[in-house]
């Protein structure tokens, strides 16, 4: 009889809903807006269709994987049991450079963001305060955190829509560039060459990320082979909603409209909507909207890695250790705040396209596991069941696969370079000790006689 203690089954689908959004930050529209902007030459709401597009065909795939695989893991988890374990670390490994930029991101946007309210004080020194504040936070643990999330989503959805009635009060008034709120100009590409908007659409694919941060809850769920499906799709419909409506406005209200410093762009076009009011009310939103997500993005690396530990498949002794008194993983957050430090030295721009390298592998691999899993282990192939386990996660893995080559060739040459270190250490420990890509913790296996 197994008496581990077991993750108790609570979250009903709007949390997850909540949960999902706070990971996301809808806020991140903002952030890498002058990065986004210029990746798809001004053509935001096309980037966005396009993106979102791609999104949810992964997330179908992600619903079908979730049902077959109630259990915590995400991507690597899926592509091991759907295809290969050592697939799969492969597939976790690039995920993991996700995950250890996603909190620099945080950390660099609210030092930047800190920088442009109070100019005399250098962005290094926000990043070194927000850097050792999450750390804290993730150390000594919040039991509100998943409160303080869902207050933070409302916040900035909030703010969202504010900033949407602005614009929509300066079109009335005549103070925008067109007179009407329905225009199919920003629908159309004009004089944008369509890879452009499609190297938009690669990177924007970012801003969708948390919907699939969500499966690593499933253990906690009430029916998560029903609600977390539920959830997904509500997360990424939410959250495309949200920035085609922004971008929508923005594109007709100030077509023109121009910048200097990508990295604050977005300081600018709220203080042109809004003036100094909104503006300040910005900086307020945003330093709590990167708050939650540091804290949530750290939480979920440092969990990430404590997997890794769990299962040997880094050093156990080290990435597996919880400390007694604050049962957090002390080790892993001391290391992902180290390497959190970097947000002194590289831009935001660096930071958002490793982030997407590693989360566009990581789903391509997703929708390579549907196919392995249902059409060609379980032989799904009626008509029907073609379209949903061949057809469609075919168009999921061909969309992002191809988003992914369209990132720059210095990310895409890192992002190799960071997949053959995986696949020598794989080699390595492989050699060293060769069952360790086989051990399973999700289910209790009866050893044979």
């Amino acid at each position: 009889m197994n008496n581990q203690p077991a993750l108790s089954k609570s979250l009903k689908v709007y949390q997850i809903v909540f949960l999902g959004l706070a990971w996301m930050t809808p806020m991140i529209f903002f952030t890498v807006y002058g990065v986004a902007y210029d990746a798809a030459g001004g053509q935001m709401v096309l980037a966005y269709l396009i993106a979102f597009l791609a999104i949810f065909f992964t997330a179908y795939s992600y619903s079908r994987m979730v049902k077959a695989y109630p259990i915590a893991g995400s991507a690597y988890t899926y592509t091991k049991k759907a295809i290969h374990p050592r697939l799969g670390f492969l597939v976790g490994w690039a995920l993991l450079l996700d995950y250890i930029f996603s909190p620099i991101i945080a950390i660099l946007t609210f030092g930047i963001f800190m920088h442009t309210e109070f100019p005399s004080i250098p962005v290094y020194v926000w990043v070194i305060v927000m850097n050792i504040i999450l750390a804290l936070v993730n150390i000594v643990g919040i039991k509100s955190v998943a409160r303080i999330s869902g207050i933070s989503v409302v916040v900035q959805i909030l703010f969202i829509s504010l900033f949407c009635l602005f614009i929509i009060k300066d079109i009335a008034t005549g103070q925008a560039s067109s007179s009407t709120l329905f225009s199919l100009h920003p629908f159309l590409a004009s004089d944008v060459p369509f890879t452009t908007i499609f190297s938009g659409a690669a990177l924007i694919c970012f801003c969708f990320l948390g919907f699939d941060a969500v499966t690593t809850m499933a253990e906690e769920t009430i029916q998560p082979e029903k609600t977390i499906p539920k959830a997904i799709f509500l997360i990424v419909c939410i959250a495309a909603v949200m920035y085609i409506a922004i971008s929508y406005f923005t594109q007709i209200a100030y077509p023109g409209f121009t910048f200097t410093n990508p990295d604050n762009a977005a300081y600018t076009l709220v203080k042109l909507v809004g003036g100094n009011l909104l503006s300040s009310l910005f900086i307020t939103v945003l330093i709590i909207a990167t708050f939650t997500q540091g804290v949530s993005s750290v939480t979920s690396v440092t969990r990430f890695l404590y997997a890794l530990g769990r299962e040997s498949v880094l050093p156990q002794k080290v990435f597996s250790y919880i400390h007694p008194t604050f049962k957090t993983p002390v080790v892993n957050i001391l290391l992902v705040t180290a390497f959190s430090f970097l947000g002194m030295f590289i831009d935001l721009n660096t930071a958002v396209t490793f982030v997407s390298f590693g989360a566009l592998t990581a789903f391509t691999f997703v929708n390579v596991s549907v196919i392995a899993h249902f059409y060609i282990k379980l032989k799904k192939r009626s008509f029907t069941e073609t379209i949903l386990y061949l057809i469609f996660p075919l168009i999921g893995a061909a969309f992002i696969g191809w988003l992914l080559t369209l990132l720059n060739k210095d990310t895409l040459l890192i992002g190799v370079a960071w997949l053959t270190v995986g696949f020598l250490y794989l080699l390595v420990k492989s050699r060293l000790s060769a069952p360790f890509v086989k051990r399973d913790h999700s289910k209790v296996t009866v050893p044979e006689k």
